[in-house]
């Protein structure tokens, strides 16, 4: 890792921010880092591994959008380029990797596309010789393999070529794993691994499912926190592990006798608690709140991977109207009251090691009114080095408070964090119809004062009241509001008014602060941005309440 230092002042900080960032880090993250720079890969050349398929298919039932367009071109992330341009310099390393994934073999309506598919393949073996480029980079290779290899279960005969192109890429994968990076990246490792071992029969396909299954083992209990969330914190990651293990149950299923069967079991036990968290964070629009890296778009919608789960064995919890689900692992909390949900982030960024997906949003939260989002954290559109992924990382992109005009946690790059805030005293309680959570953070106590943020949130028919109270003295500490681009809002005598796109209206009225509407945006997808308000409320004292009536 490289720094470009100013002057003393500057480096002296960088080296305090690399420190906080880098001190966290597993031995194997350092290890792996350096090893990889001497790996050279060599392609297979022992007793080829022989393709086994099951006589039952694959199906798929929680189908992706389709990615392939009529006229020849690839449309992700809300841009299109060429289907074949594998690594077209005018598009983002993000979508060079959606180009690599073949995630539209399962899209939908995908059995209508085949001669459109096999030519694809035709052409990724063509344009894409053995350990060159970004297709043989582990997580394409990881999304890649498996999407090659579901399209076959699913009744598809090979195109000429792709079944040894598979043993290469499961070497390849093989001899790549990323330990460097854990998380999301090594479960894909881990599952494309099985699904080599597992559809391929041979001493190679035997070496891949060890090394996937051992990972695999490791990995879901150490990623899939008790409460089912996943340790990332990030409900779009956590709809793609998800994915996963339904995947890997339904390898199983096809697979009696393999390996991979003897764990359909805690696979199911797995699922269940992951559909169950993810159910339990949704809005009523049945769409994911966005902690965290977050998008929509990137997994199939939330109701179809649960309805995925239902037919994998996986048994859910219900949801109850009135209820607070307290995620306590995981650090969230769900408040479902009479016409309103609130959806809490009493979480710490993710685990120490891994925050590279962390938003500086502790004590944020989204709000839903009348089954319409009304407060909405401002997502991701994109990853990178850029100052505009910094902002959407920082603190005033999300609901909650910035103290004296730094994030509560040090996000830096694309996916560093330094210091990290770190929540404590979370306390949940009812006092007749009224839902109350209380909570405290401690990212500001680097500061010179050493300021400590509360935030507790009162949720009772007909209210939302939300108050915020500063420990230590402080410059200047503003709480943002983050409204939805279909929710408008006007200042009237007596506070300010919003009025939703079904015509409802809500009031808010401040106390111990002044507020002012500012202009803003919201990125619900990669590669969109949609303009907003939000409501910069001014601290004027260290105690501001903020109502919501409706």
């Amino acid at each position: 890792m490289a720094l470009r230092f100013c002057h003393h002042g500057d480096s002296r900080l960088n080296i305090v921010r690399l420190f906080h960032t880098a001190r966290h880090l597993k031995p194997v993250q350092v290890s792996n880092r350096i090893t990889r720079r001497y790996t050279r890969l060599r392609p297979y050349k022992g007793g080829m591994p022989e393709l086994a398929l099951p006589a039952r298919h694959w199906q798929t039932y929680a189908p992706v959008a389709p990615s392939l367009m009529v006229d020849g071109l690839a449309h992700f992330l809300n841009e299109s380029g060429p289907l074949y341009g594998w690594e077209n310099p005018a598009r983002s390393k993000l979508w060079l990797y959606n180009l690599h994934y073949f995630d539209d073999l399962r899209a939908k309506g995908a059995a209508d596309r085949g001669e459109v598919h096999r030519e694809l393949i035709r052409q990724w073996l063509q344009g894409n010789p053995p350990f060159t480029g970004t297709g043989w980079e582990p997580y394409p290779l990881s999304l890649r393999i498996v999407n090659w290899l579901a399209w076959l279960l699913a009744g598809n005969a090979p195109v000429e070529g792709m079944a040894a192109s598979l043993v290469q890429q499961a070497h390849a994968l093989h001899r790549q794993v990323e330990y460097h990076l854990q998380g999301n990246h090594l479960l894909a490792n881990a599952k494309a691994l099985v699904f080599a071992g597992t559809c391929f029969q041979g001493k190679a396909a035997e070496r891949w499912l060890r090394q996937g299954l051992r990972i695999l083992d490791e990995q879901l209990g150490e990623q899939v926190l008790a409460d089912g969330g996943h340790f990332e914190r990030s409900p779009m990651y956590h709809g793609i592990i998800l994915m996963d293990v339904l995947d890997l149950i339904q390898l199983g299923q096809l697979y009696r006798s393999a390996d991979i069967a003897c764990r359909l079991p805690r696979l199911r036990d797995t699922a269940g608690v992951m559909a169950s968290w993810l159910g339990g964070l949704l809005h009523p629009d049945g769409q994911i709140p966005f902690f965290n890296d977050a998008a929509l778009g990137i997994t199939p919608p939330p109701r179809a991977i649960l309805e995925y789960a239902g037919r994998m064995g996986a048994a859910t919890q219900r949801l109850m109207e009135g209820s607070i689900q307290h995620f306590d692992v995981s650090g969230y909390v769900a408040v479902r009251a009479r016409q309103q949900v609130a959806l809490l982030d009493v979480a710490p960024v993710g685990p120490d090691y891994l925050p590279g997906h962390a938003h500086a949003d502790t004590l944020s939260f989204e709000w839903s009114l009348f089954g319409q989002r009304v407060l909405v954290n401002s997502g991701t559109s994109e990853y990178g080095l850029s100052p505009e992924r910094l902002r959407q990382r920082g603190t005033a992109a999300h609901n909650t408070v910035v103290v004296n005009g730094m994030d509560s946690s040090e996000v830096w790059s694309g996916f560093r964090v330094a210091r990290r805030a770190r929540p404590f005293d979370v306390n949940l309680g009812r006092a007749g119809e009224c839902a109350i959570v209380r909570a405290s953070h401690d990212g500001y106590r680097r500061l010179p004062r050493r300021v400590t943020h509360s935030r507790e949130w009162r949720v009772l028919p007909g209210e939302l009241h939300v108050k915020d109270q500063l420990a230590g003295r402080f410059r200047s500490a503003v709480a943002y509001f983050h409204l939805h681009p279909d929710v408008s809002i006007a200042s009237g005598q007596h506070g300010f008014e919003l009025t939703l796109a079904n015509g409802r209206r809500c009031t808010i009225a401040i106390r111990g602060g002044s507020a002012a509407i500012e202009p803003s945006t919201w990125h619900p997808e990669f590669g969109l941005s949609v303009p907003n308000k939000r409501l910069a409320v001014t601290f004027d004292q260290p105690v501001v309440e903020t109502v919501f009536r409706y």
